[in-house]
C-alpha cells in the first residue's frame, strides 16, 4: 500500500509538471530523492518515462475534436477529402516536421543524454536557464503583437525551429512544453497557441519516447509492475485534465514570468540541498 501511494504522488507530479514549463524531470529527480520507489533501477528508469501515456491521453481527450483528421464521408468532396479534414492533415503534417530534429538527434543520443546529463547539477542549472529565458522573452515581447494567433496561420518554417526548440528539451531540466512554448513566443505565436502546439506536439513526441522505454526495457513485468504502471498513468491522466484547464485560463490573464520565477527558485534549490548532502556525506 505504501509503494501504490508513492506511485500516486508520482503520477501527481508528473501530472503537474508535464504540462507547466517547469520540467517534470527536474521535480522526479527532487521527489525521488525523498519518496524511493522500490523496484528495480530499470523499472524506475522506464516508469518514469511510460507514464507520460496518461498525460498525452489528457490531451487527446480535450482537444479530441481538433486533434481527429476523420470525419463522415461527404458526397460533396472527392478523394482523400472526402472521409479526411485536410485543414487536421496539414496540421498533423506539419506537427510530423516538428518532430524531426528531435528524432534525427534524440534517438542516436538517447542513452549518451542519459549517462552525461541526467544529474542534479545539470537539471537545477537548465531550470535556472530557462527560468531566466522566460522572464527576458516575456519582457521582450510585452509590447508586440504576435502574428501567429491560431495553430492554422504556423508555416513549415515555423513548424521545423518549433522542432529545433524542442531539441533543447532533451537536456534534462530544460522542459519539453518550457522549451516549445518558448520557442513558440519568440517566433511570433502568442501565449495560446504556443501552447496549445506545445500539447498536440507532446502526443507523438511522448508516445514515441514511451514505446521508446518499453522496448528497452523488454515487456517483462510482473504483476506489481503492471500495478504500478497502470496506477500512475491514471493519475497522471487526472491530474493533467485539470492542469491543461488551468494553464489555458492562467494565459488568458497571465504571462509566462511567474513560471520563470518559480524555475529560478526550484533550481536554487536543488543546488543548495545537493551541496549541502554532499558536504554532510564529507563530513
Amino acid at each position: 500500500m505504501l509503494e501504490i501511494l508513492k506511485v500516486i504522488l508520482l503520477g501527481i507530479v508528473e501530472g503537474i509538471t508535464e504540462w507547466l514549463p517547469i520540467s517534470s524531470t527536474g521535480h522526479m529527480i527532487l521527489l525521488d530523492e525523498f519518496v524511493k520507489l522500490n523496484v528495480s533501477p530499470e523499472f524506475k528508469e522506464m516508469f518514469m518515462v511510460v507514464i507520460q501515456l496518461g498525460a498525452i491521453l489528457a490531451v487527446v481527450l480535450l482537444f479530441f475534436k481538433r486533434l481527429w483528421p476523420f470525419h463522415k464521408p461527404d458526397p460533396n468532396r472527392t478523394g482523400i477529402a472526402k472521409v479526411m479534414s485536410p485543414r487536421k492533415i496539414n496540421m498533423w503534417l506539419k506537427i510530423f516536421v516538428s518532430c524531426v530534429p528531435a528524432i534525427i538527434i534524440g534517438l542516436p543520443l538517447d542513452d549518451w543524454l542519459d549517462e552525461h546529463f541526467y544529474n542534479y547539477v545539470v537539471v537545477a542549472l537548465m531550470l535556472v536557464i530557462y527560468g531566466v529565458l522566460f522572464i527576458v522573452v516575456e519582457n521582450h515581447f510585452r509590447n508586440r503583437e504576435a502574428q501567429i494567433e491560431k495553430i492554422s496561420q504556423i508555416t513549415w518554417k515555423t513548424a521545423l525551429l518549433v522542432g529545433v526548440f524542442q531539441v533543447l528539451a532533451l537536456i534534462p531540466g530544460t522542459s519539453r512544453s518550457g522549451a516549445t512554448i518558448l520557442g513558440g513566443l519568440m517566433l511570433g505565436m502568442n501565449r495560446k497557441t504556443a501552447s496549445e502546439y506545445t500539447f498536440f506536439l507532446a502526443v507523438p513526441v511522448m508516445a514515441g519516447a514511451s514505446l521508446l522505454k518499453l522496448v528497452k526495457f523488454g515487456f517483462h513485468f510482473t504483476g506489481t509492475e503492471v500495478l504500478f504502471l497502470l496506477v500512475g498513468m491514471l493519475v497522471a491522466f487526472v491530474v493533467s485534465l485539470f492542469v491543461i484547464k488551468f494553464l489555458m485560463n492562467f494565459i488568458r490573464r497571465h504571462d509566462f514570468k511567474v513560471f520563470g520565477w518559480y524555475r529560478i527558485v526550484l533550481g536554487a534549490l536543488i543546488l543548495i540541498y545537493f551541496a549541502v548532502k554532499t558536504l554532510a556525506a564529507g563530513a
